[in-house]
């Protein structure tokens, strides 16, 4: 029988919706003969409760909106990990909804969210998000948390690294190592991590005295080809570069491919860091010398931030930001 309600199993068993609740919830008031009544015709029927069903009177989903641009990158995947540890032990379900990193898709996602189907968002915005209106509405309505790539108009707690100190960490230790030419690979001019970072690598060229050197920014993009392309005319330039930070994952197999059509060795000819979750970073050939985020932390405690807002009337989200330091490991790519 498909869509059996607790109506149905009511009916059938001559008995109040009331009292088929309360067996099923295995309550004291029902005695042991009658929810077993229940329980063998809820079995028999394949009746399954409704995820929302038994918090209708609080009016609680129990579900939480996890969105996200994307899984494929592993610093995602890890901190949904997190987020999803925090979310079962206080018995919740985590709904996941990609961006695919297009504003128009992030828009569609966030209204149909007002329709109150979760009792809260952990967000990361879009790298094409450059205006806001849509997660005000929204934020208005019920809690939300960013991490990684927040929204600073919006005043909630906000998980975040220490992009700015990475990007001059990176940049510093190319420096250490002989480089004289350092490009910036980013992704995006409106993200915040990505303005951090930036910042963070023309900072450490001014302070080891390459005012007068123009600091080589190459904007990338979400697509593998196009991304591709940039490096072979990157590294075909009369002035390629001997050093590059890449400020996302995603463009560590164009710069290996790149490096290896070309004929260009890492780390002799160029040195490379990556800020990179990638569990293959320390087995590519030559390892790959990374900034590696605490993506499991990060979704853990937007998580359980998220959590209190839901349990505690008076607790400030606004009050709870927070910034987890990431971590350089030097590997092979930046010389031994």
């Amino acid at each position: 029988m498909a869509n059996v309600t607790i109506k149905i199993l009511a009916e059938q068993l001559n008995l109040s919706t009331a009292a088929v609740s309360k067996a099923l919830r295995d309550s004291h008031e029902i005695s042991p003969l009658t929810k077993q009544r229940v329980l063998d015709l809820a079995a028999s029927l394949n009746y399954v409760p409704h995820p929302y069903a038994g918090s209708l009177r609080e009016r609680k989903s129990k579900t939480i909106a996890v969105v996200l641009p994307e899984v494929a990158d592993s610093f995602f995947s890890l901190a949904l990990n997190g987020i999803e540890e925090v979310a079962i032990e206080k018995g919740y379900h985590a709904l996941i909804y990609l961006t695919h990193e297009s504003f128009e898709r992030e828009q569609a996602i966030l209204k149909d969210l007002e329709s109150g189907r979760v009792d809260g968002v952990i967000m990361s915005v879009s790298m094409k998000t450059t205006t806001f209106e849509h997660i005000k509405r929204l934020q208005q309505r019920i809690p939300m948390v960013f991490f990684d790539r927040v929204c600073e108009e919006i005043d909630t707690a906000k998980i975040t690294t220490n992009d700015y100190e990475c990007g001059y960490t990176a940049t510093q230790h190319l420096i250490d190592r002989g480089c004289k030419k350092i490009a910036l690979l980013s992704v995006s001019d409106s993200l915040s991590i990505s303005s951090q970072r930036m910042k963070g690598y023309q900072q450490a060229l001014l302070d080891n005295g390459r005012a007068d050197d123009a600091p080589r920014i190459v904007a990338c993009s979400d697509d593998e080809a196009t991304n591709y392309a940039l490096m072979m005319e990157l590294l075909r330039s009369e002035d390629r570069p001997d050093g590059i930070v890449a400020t996302v994952s995603k463009m560590t197999t164009e710069i290996y491919l790149a490096c290896m059509e070309l004929k260009i060795n890492i780390p002799e000819d160029i040195k490379v860091v990556c800020f990179s979750n990638d569990a293959s970073a320390p087995i590519l050939n030559p390892a790959l010398t990374t900034i590696t985020q605490p993506a499991f932390e990060m979704g853990k405690l937007a998580a359980t931030l998220m959590f209190k807002a839901l349990q505690k009337k008076y607790f400030l989200l606004s009050d709870q930001s927070a910034v987890i330091p990431s971590e350089l490991r030097i590997r092979s790519s930046t010389g031994h």
